[in-house]
């Protein structure tokens, strides 16, 4: 007999035949405020649940669904959404369906069971991800879908619990109440994932410093990870005593006691604004999901041994023993559960379904919002932030101070844009870019944080949920890796898995890439951007110089307002102080700082063309350009070619017709590349030119496969501006190798 059905046999049985074991806590309902009216609807609120999985397996069977992952066993999950309120933030674990169920029941017009059938049944109507993936998750009951959730959705779960605190001391009117608490469930396996780890020590890092951090992190503790069992008393050993954390256990077998823990948590957390650690010890019944056979991995009489726990037996228990239902009552309301829920089924399973490539890539970008206007400060406000930076401002300045010139003006504009990173705050940054914005702004839009990319980028996914504009920055481009899952498996998802109505906007500022003369070493210089690359939705934006960089980050804060779009703005390290370009103190790479309104708009895709020549076309971007430009002027000057260099900016979505017009006229194509060839984006431009402009003759010039080494050899891998001379000359048939 199937799982499902073996244990749905033994519930029907020991109603039959009044067989109900006693409850295992000893705690009455009356002393932990759980009434009679809850109890009962609690109850039918996990019979919901359960049968809810038995169908899920059946419509799986008929390839009419397409997900079993089920809660059973999990049940009184369903106890913290009673404890809890609505505007209680809930990121939850892929196990706790009775939690959406009961907590639909607090807001009127809510239709759980037919919600979840069509999610089931991946049907276009599905509330929340539109046929896209089979999640728990709704709008209206603030549960931001999750999906594979392996720990990835706890840092921010903690970034949305520490923006409340900000946002109730900047007075901001945020989404989420001041005395909110945020929930935040997992399984025991996951708790062991470093990203789980992280977000526990951030969360206890924050408190520690007498930060508000009002989460639940609620483990459903049921022992084993597919097939990996979990140490018996590991979870305990290693929460119970943990620095910052308030522990509290109970058991999620009995319904009482569950409630007795979840009031418990969530009281000290809204109280004390203090983290808290949840211990809900659970079963797992019928295995991991529909096609996994626990028999293969867990002796029969350990099955069977859990199966005689089940929660629901525990539940209708309690019923009896409280005198709220008769055994036959509890039958009656099992059996038309299972009855109502198969007659929604078989019509959510008719519902249309997902059929064209636009309808499934729909939510991916974000919708836009109306226009957001800045705020206008008066004159003299403006004239007191810049004050000891005005004699500079009047003259030419390099990238990285025109940069933090922009983020204050930013700042002053939007009191929503917060800025978070390690050594952002009084140092000012590795390279002095985010400098005095502490000093104007505060610790609390100026966020120095621990030393951990998953926790940075945690926090804005979170912050932004609770309608900041987090600017997180990533101190070089090699240690995003430590954290690339917050950018493509939680922000950049979160539109399509919601058919966006969850957006995180947000702006990424990685200082990277290579040539730098300070730090060394790959490790400080990462020459690879293919990670962003084939994330959809996301926007990669590289400024080359210090006017390009102002005006394109304020663009890039336009998209994230309005657009509600994910950006990462990747800032070259070795142009951020760069001054001249062919001779020491020609200036030419500086800019005077445009003020707001002064500068003109550089919108998302607009290319830059240097020159007019028909000879040939060079496009690239960052360093390839400041490089490119001075191999124009030697080509120029000593070989009479007349070329134009052509500066991307934007590397992603790549914008093939503004490229193809800025080349138009030229035969020859010449690509530089400073990234690694195999996954650069010379791959997509040679691409784009053979698809579309066969008839040009294209070449490429990248970097070599290979890390970055320290000391003189850097740069050797990577196109210098004699190498781009060299390539040009053999393009346009004036070098050796012409044939």
């Amino acid at each position: 007999m199937d799982a499902a059905e073996a244990v749905h046999e033994k519930f029907l049985a020991k109603l039959r035949a009044n067989r109900l074991p006693r409850r295992m806590a000893e705690v009455e309902p009356d002393a932990v405020g759980l009434g009679r009216e809850a109890i009962a609807d609690l109850f039918y609120s996990q019979c919901v649940s359960r049968q809810m999985d038995r169908l899920s397996r059946r419509l799986q069977a008929r390839g009419e669904g397409f997900y079993t992952i089920g809660s059973s066993g999990h049940e009184n999950n369903a106890v913290i959404a009673e404890a809890s309120r609505v505007d209680d933030m809930a990121f939850l674990h892929y196990r706790s369906q009775a939690f959406q169920i009961h907590r639909s029941k607090k807001l009127p017009g809510q239709t759980a069971a037919w919600d979840m059938m069509l999610s089931f049944a991946a049907a276009a109507e599905d509330p929340i991800s539109g046929g896209r993936h089979k999640v728990i998750g709704s709008r209206p009951l603030f549960i931001p879908p999750q999906t594979s959730t392996i720990a990835s959705h706890l840092p921010k779960a903690v970034g949305a619990a520490f923006s409340i605190g900000i946002g109730k001391r900047l007075k901001l009117d945020t989404m989420l109440p001041m005395d909110a608490v945020v929930l935040c469930s997992f399984g025991d396996a996951s708790a062991n994932h470093s990203t789980a780890q992280g977000a526990f020590n951030c969360a206890a890092w924050a408190a520690h410093q007498g930060s508000a951090m009002p989460i639940v992190f609620v483990c459903e503790d049921n022992g084993i990870g597919i097939s990996t069992k979990t140490p018996r008393g590991w979870i305990e050993a290693s929460f119970r005593n943990r620095w910052g954390l308030d522990y509290v256990r109970c058991s999620g077998l009995d319904m009482v006691d569950a409630y007795r823990g979840a009031a418990d948590a969530i009281r000290i957390a809204r109280t004390s604004r203090r983290p808290v650690f949840l211990h809900l010890d659970c079963i797992r019944l019928y295995g991991h999901a529909g096609s996994d056979v626990q028999t293969a991995y867990r002796p029969k009489a350990e099955i069977e041994d859990e199966e005689e726990r089940d929660p629901l037996v525990f539940s209708a228990a309690l019923l009896v023993e409280q005198d709220i239902m008769k055994p036959h009552d509890i039958l009656e309301i099992y059996e038309g559960t299972e009855a109502t829920l198969t007659r929604v089924a078989e019509q959510a399973i008719q519902r249309p379904k997902l059929t064209t490539a636009k309808q499934v890539m729909a939510s991916i970008v974000p919708p836009k919002r109306s226009k957001i206007l800045a705020n206008t400060p008066p004159p003299e406000q403006r004239e007191a932030l810049f004050a000891r930076d005005r004699p500079m401002m009047e003259k030419p300045q390099h990238m990285a101070r025109l940069l933090g010139w922009a983020l204050a003006d930013l700042m002053l504009a939007h009191d929503n844009i917060i800025i978070a990173g390690e050594d952002v705050g009084p140092k000012g940054g590795v390279y002095n870019v985010t400098a005095k914005l502490h000093e104007r702004f505060g610790s609390c839009r100026v966020i120095n944080t621990l030393l951990d990319e998953q926790s940075i980028l945690g926090l804005a996914i979170g912050a932004a949920h609770n309608e900041f504009l987090p600017i997180p920055e990533i101190q070089f481009l090699a240690y995003v890796h430590n954290a690339e899952d917050q950018i493509r498996g939680e922000a950049a998802t979160l539109s399509f898995f919601s058919s966006g109505q969850y957006t995180n906007p947000m702006v990424i500022r990685i200082a990277g890439l290579g040539y730098q003369k300070g730090f060394g070493g790959h490790f400080h210089n990462d020459n690879s951007l293919a990670v962003f690359r084939d994330i959809p939705g996301l926007i990669l934006a590289c400024p080359s110089n210090g006017a390009d960089a102002v005006d394109m980050l304020r663009e890039c804060v336009r998209l994230a307002l309005e657009e509600q779009r994910v950006v990462v703005f990747v800032e070259p390290i070795a142009l951020y102080m760069t001054r001249d370009l062919h001779e020491e103190g020609d200036g030419l790479w500086t800019s005077l700082y445009p003020a707001p309104g002064q500068a003109k708009p550089l919108p998302l895709g607009a290319v830059a063309v240097h020159g007019e020549g028909r000879d040939l076309a060079i496009v690239t971007y960052g360093n390839g350009y400041y490089l490119s430009r001075q191999a124009e002027k030697i080509l120029s000057e000593r070989h009479g070619l007349k070329l134009r260099v052509i500066d991307m900016r934007w590397l992603a979505p790549l914008n093939a017709d503004g490229i193809l017009e800025a080349v138009e006229g030229c035969e020859r194509v010449l690509i530089v590349d400073e990234c690694r060839t195999t996954g650069s984006q010379s791959e997509a431009l040679m691409a784009m030119f053979a698809e579309r402009a066969p008839d040009r003759q294209v070449r490429r010039i990248a970097a070599e496969d290979s890390f970055i080494p320290l000391g003189r050899a850097a740069t050797i891998t990577m196109p210098s501006r004699d190498s781009i001379v060299e390539a040009a000359l053999r393009l346009a048939g004036k070098g050796p190798n012409r044939g």
